[in-house]
């Protein structure tokens, strides 16, 4: 019996071990879904919003780039208001009504500081003291210490409201919780040349928002031509991808106000990323020049409290880039079916004209009979097969077509390119090109530059700056393409240029239907498309040629100066030296030791009568020194505006004459400095 009951009991593991596995089993095949929002929210670093610092910086530009386009759209210059708010824990709290308590337990929170650790950060304190006091004592420089902070933990975050104002378009009362609460729903999506990445926008900011303060966005908006104003408060539904409305009204417009107003509440860190956000809107008033924009910093402390204005410096604004149909060699299989989903066109001839751009009818029909015998200008698209799909897309990929135009893009412009450089840096000089139109892989791509030297807040070296479809890119620069090429591809010697010594800004914007980004954050455009690379080398060339014919002209000039300085040195010298030789003369004239010309005859007497005197010769030699220094003058007027030479007579001698000498020591050369 023992025997078996052990025999009996011996098998039940073995059943124990082969059901442990299947459990886990059973879990893992029961299929799950996730909305787009909750996977953004999930992977928010794609879209940027890394850690807190990082989720200001891109809220903030987010907000921004939408104005820019609200107002472009309508043709209407923009005025942009950006406000960052910083919100105090006690405020956050009343806010979303919770009661401030006092610790209990110390060492519970993460910021706590041990006898021990605080006896040692004392000690350090104490010796950093001592040292200052030495380095005052001897006159050294003393740097201000800061005040020792504990380890900051996650309840100890800041808030801040950021709110962005513009003058735009607006948005229609009943889209507005579609267009903030959706996630891949939006207006931009088309193949046309846009300043945003992702088309999420401000709902990524909403779901950032959702995440760490769980507070609604503010949205105020109103059109052209309508007589109340749309409010809306809502936040957004992440696992079902719907905007979750608290309220959605019409009121009262008494300013007949036009534009958008968003104010969302978020965790961030101004401290980490204010040079960041500063920069970029810097680099936003660089490249567009024709836009207004005020930034305002608000804080509790007010020594903290930024507030800066970009002024407008032009009227010219950019055309509003145009949606455009896709090149034949940049599309592929899904994008075909796509088309063919979506096309109202009957016939295949029909469809292929009028979907894609550079096929007229003629090589519609040469492409079709190219095909195969299967295929008919008068077949309905619709019947197409898979079989049939691909044969179309294997010919879109062999066949030639010509370059697609850059009619529908937007740079931004040598005007507006220059005058933004000059209005932010204030540089010495500044050279700008815009290149025509190129293409990679189907898309077309304009390249402009702009290289200037020194400037206001310019560092020494080179200062790269870099904009896709006319927003700045500040983050992965080593990688990019633009730093590659000012870096390794240009040769600034050759343009009189001082790579380490001058200051010198790189500016480079490339404007395309499709931006070739790499990476995740799309930070960066990489150094792999030979032709972009070989555009962007040409561009900052040409602005280089620009440059070395103005620096070369600024070194003359130079010499020309020193050249004047010089001569002007001895011009009291050359004036005792003459009049005390005049005057010698005249006392022998007057003598009637020595007779002289009539002209000669004449001078003496002038200097016997002191109608000339040791000032007035020596005026006249500085007005001499003056006349001889024609080009310097002449390069002095081009700066000044004027654009044509002086009409006054220049007689050049003529080689075959025999030269005349004219003896310094003769009246006749102190008479002709007189005339």
């Amino acid at each position: 019996m023992e025997t078996g009951s052990s025999s009996e009991g011996s098998p039940e593991p073995k059943k124990g071990k082969s059901k442990t596995p299947r459990k886990p089993k059973a879990k893992d095949s029961v299929l799950k879904q996730k909305s787009p929002a909750e996977f953004f929210a999930e992977n928010k670093n794609i879209a940027g919003f890394d850690n807190p610092g990082k989720c200001l910086y891109t809220t903030v530009r987010e907000l921004v780039e939408n104005s820019l386009d609200s107002a472009e759209s309508i043709s209407e210059l923009p005025v942009v208001e950006v406000t960052i708010e910083e919100i105090g824990k006690s405020k956050f709290n009343s806010m979303i009504g919770l009661v401030d308590r006092e610790r209990v337990d110390e060492a519970l929170y993460d910021d706590h500081e041990t006898a021990k650790a605080r006896e040692r950060r004392l000690a350090k304190e104490a010796k950093a003291q001592e040292i200052q006091a030495k380095n005052a004592a001897l006159g050294k420089k003393v740097k201000e210490t800061t005040a020792s902070k504990g380890m900051k933990g996650r309840g100890e975050a800041s808030f801040y409201r950021v709110t962005c104002k513009d003058n735009g378009r607006g948005m229609p009362h009943d889209d507005i919780p579609n267009m903030f609460g959706r996630v891949l729903s939006g207006t931009k999506y088309g193949l046309k040349q846009t300043r945003g990445k992702f088309g999420l926008g401000a709902k990524m900011a909403l779901i950032w928002s959702k995440m760490s303060t769980g507070l609604p966005i503010e949205i105020s908006s109103s059109m052209r031509d309508q007589d109340y104003m749309s409010f809306c408060r809502l936040d957004i539904d992440i696992h079902r991808n719907m905007p979750h409305i608290h309220v959605h009204e019409k009121r009262e417009n008494k300013d007949q106000w036009c534009g958008a107003e968003i104010q969302i509440v978020i965790e961030g860190n101004w401290t980490t990323y204010r040079s960041k956000i500063l920069h970029y809107m810097r680099q936003m008033a660089v490249i567009t020049p024709y836009a207004q924009f005020l930034f305002k910093f608000i804080s509790d402390a007010p020594e903290k409290n930024v507030t800066i204005k970009f002024a407008r410096r032009t009227d010219v604004m950019p055309p509003v880039p145009l949606e455009t149909k896709h090149h034949p060699s940049s599309v592929d299989l899904l994008l075909i079916k796509r088309l063919i989903t979506e096309t109202s066109k009957q016939n295949l001839l029909q469809f292929l004209q009028h979907e894609f751009v550079n096929i007229g009818k003629s090589y519609a029909e040469r492409l079709i009979g190219e095909m195969g015998p299967d295929f008919s200008p008068k077949m309905s698209v619709k019947s197409l097969t898979s079989q049939q799909i691909v044969r179309i897309n294997q010919l879109f990929r062999q066949a030639k077509f010509d370059d697609p135009s850059g009619d529908c893009l937007s740079p931004a412009g040598e005007y507006n390119l220059r005058l933004g450089i000059i209005k932010e840096l204030h540089p010495d000089m500044v050279a700008t090109y815009s290149g025509s139109a190129q293409v990679f892989e189907g898309h077309p791509f304009i390249v402009e530059a702009g290289v200037s030297v020194g400037g206001k807040d310019v560092k020494q070296g080179l200062n790269i700056f870099r904009f896709a479809n006319r927003i700045p890119l500040l983050f992965e620069q080593g990688a990019d393409v633009v730093t590659r090429t000012a870096l390794k591809r240009i040769n600034w010697n050759n343009y009189k240029i001082n790579q380490t010594q001058d200051k010198i800004g790189v500016f480079v914007s490339i404007v395309s239907t499709k931006i070739p980004f790499k990476g995740t954050g799309k930070e960066y455009i990489g150094d792999d498309i030979s032709e972009i690379a070989t555009a962007v080398k040409s561009a900052v060339q040409q602005c280089c040629i620009q440059l070395k014919s103005k620096i070369v002209k600024k070194i003359q000039a130079r010499e020309q100066q020193e050249r004047k300085r010089n001569l002007s040195k001895y011009i009291p010298d050359a004036t005792n030296a003459v009049y005390d030789v005049l005057k010698e003369m005249a006392q022998l004239h007057a003598s009637k030791k020595k007779r002289y010309e009539n002209e000669d005859a004449e001078i003496l007497k002038k200097v016997s009568a002191k109608l000339i005197t040791k000032e007035t010769l020596r005026q006249k030699l500085a007005e001499h020194v003056e006349k001889v220094d024609y080009e310097m003058a002449l390069e002095y007027a081009t700066h000044g505006g004027v654009s044509e030479e002086p009409k006054e007579a220049i007689y050049i001698q003529s080689l075959e004459t025999e030269p005349k000498f004219i003896d310094l020591r003769s009246p006749i050369f102190v008479f002709r400095l007189f005339q």
